[in-house]
């Protein structure tokens, strides 16, 4: 695995857990300025359904050398979250290739691009939303 390859998280949450969010969005910023973590871009929080995402999420972007340290991260706050690559084909990366921490939620898959004419990993580190 190329350890500079993009992957992306979509961190879930609803009104109870948005404190928690919060927090864990602080963490992954402190990372980004720290060097801690190879965190590439933090998403604003949305408090709504989005795109394929049916509940309240942020997204963050890391290169494939921080996933661990990512997902430690997610796993101890409790939060779900869906962990993918960035490639060229926008379904598989939220179904096939994507793996979640904690409960899976059903995404809206309909709205995501067809494989081959999403922008893939040119998108790597601007936001979906």
């Amino acid at each position: 695995m190329n350890d500079n390859a993009p992957w992306h998280a979509h961190i879930y949450y609803d009104a109870s857990e948005r404190a928690v969010a919060e927090a864990l969005r602080a963490t992954f910023a402190d990372m980004m300025v720290d060097d801690v973590a190879p965190i590439l871009f933090i998403g604003r929080m949305t408090d709504g359904p989005v795109g394929p995402h049916p509940i309240a999420q942020f997204e963050i972007h890391f290169s494939a050398a921080g996933g661990a340290l990512v997902s430690r991260a997610i796993e101890t706050t409790g939060l779900r979250a869906l962990v993918h690559p960035l490639t060229d084909d926008d379904v598989a990366d939220h179904t096939t290739l994507a793996h979640w921490i904690g409960q899976p939620l059903d995404l809206d898959i309909s709205v995501l691009d067809p494989p081959g004419h999403n922008q893939g990993v040119a998108r790597f580190g601007v936001s979906d939303f």
